[in-house]
């Protein structure tokens, strides 16, 4: 089975309305929709845009007030899904449980239906200057295309995790990603080809570009879209399908052959999954 895969390198920049965000959100996904994409990823915390709109004073917003925006969220991008019969994973949202926060990556079914994995690893600027709080299960999800999982950002620097997942099915992970300087975004991306070797799977992964002024820790964005392979014969040499220019406003596209998978897990020039040493290490279970 083919599937074909759209990565937004999302724009940030300040705005003044939710309608703005919306048209913003709707050229990327007419975008994807030309080029006839079966899924498009958005990054990790874009929705912080809505922060930029402010108060009636005109101040920025805060982290605690976006949950505020998450039925609009949830209504635009799951009429967007029906709308192009695409599965749209649209990046993160923070949302709230009692009066705990979490990072929430969305699935966005063409039937309506709405999936979500919160992110289970949260870095130390999400701990100690957002107080958000880590998901506490892992999940994957079927669609027409196959078996998918979504690991945000840091999620993906944890091979256990993916692992957890490869083995319950998941053939192609999306990752959806924000990070502020070269260091960060070289840590998600390395690993990223890591866990593609590991586990033989596709890595979808993209990240914001540009820069909110007005927002706590979101005036600094480092971030390019890319499509991972395993490093083998069928794949592209450096396991890259696609990639963008980085920190540029664009969107890339890219098609993910499930059958080479299959094949080089089977007999490719390395078997890395088949050929875990469960007698020496425990495996996922």
């Amino acid at each position: 089975m083919k599937i074909r895969v759209s990565a937004v390198q999302y724009h940030l920049h300040t705005i003044h309305s939710f309608e703005e965000f919306a048209q913003q959100v709707e050229h990327y996904i007419k975008t994807a929709e030309e080029f006839s994409a079966d899924f498009v990823l958005f990054p990790e915390f874009f929705t912080t845009q809505l922060l930029s709109i402010g108060d009636e004073q005109g101040k920025a917003l805060s982290i605690n007030d976006l949950p505020d925006f998450t039925e609009r969220y949830c209504e635009l991008f799951s009429s967007l899904a029906k709308q192009t019969k695409m599965h749209i994973i649209g990046g993160t949202h923070v949302t709230r449980k009692g009066d705990r926060l979490y990072n929430v990556a969305h699935l966005f079914y063409p039937d309506g239906r709405i999936a979500v994995q919160p992110k289970l690893h949260i870095t130390p600027t999400e701990v100690h200057e957002w107080k958000m709080t880590p998901g506490e299960d892992i999940r994957v999800f079927e669609t027409d295309f196959g078996t998918i999982s979504l690991l945000t950002c840091y999620d993906i620097e944890f091979p256990e995790i993916v692992r957890m997942v490869k083995a319950k099915g998941a053939d192609v992970i999306f990752c959806p990603s924000c990070t502020d300087d070269r260091h960060g975004f070289h840590r998600v991306r390395y690993t990223s080809h890591a866990r593609a070797i590991e586990n033989q799977v596709y890595v979808v992964t993209t990240g914001t570009v540009g820069s909110l002024p007005t927002v706590d820790f979101m005036r600094a964005n480092f971030g390019q879209a890319a499509v991972i392979t395993p490093n083998d014969i069928p794949f592209p040499p450096q396991g890259i399908q696609v990639e963008g220019e980085i920190n540029n406003d664009m969107i890339v596209t890219a098609d993910l052959d499930l059958e080479l998978l299959y094949q080089v897990r089977e007999k490719g020039s390395v078997t890395t999954w088949r050929d875990r040493r469960t007698d020496l290490y425990t495996d996922w279970k």
